[in-house]
């Protein structure tokens, strides 16, 4: 039994790396995107030209508001 259980332990995780292979084979297949874009430098940094994405799509959060609430008074130390 040792020899038979030691060729499982050795075949299921190579098994397991084919099946994530494959799907993610198949997942970037049918990704749809035939532009994957390319980045131009521009002033201050680079640029991603063309590709499948749209700024759109981006969900940013909102800018916390900078005015601090009015404090309340602090009662001198005595």
């Amino acid at each position: 039994m040792g020899v038979r259980s030691g060729g499982v332990r050795a075949i299921v995780p190579l098994a397991v790396a084919a099946v994530f292979g494959t799907l993610a084979v198949v997942t970037v297949e049918q990704a749809g995107c035939t532009d994957p874009g390319r980045y131009q430098p521009v002033a201050g940094g680079y640029e991603l030209v063309g590709g499948c994405f749209d700024p759109e799509d981006l969900v940013v959060p909102t800018t916390p508001d900078l005015d601090p609430a009015p404090a309340s008074p602090v009662p001198p130390r005595s």
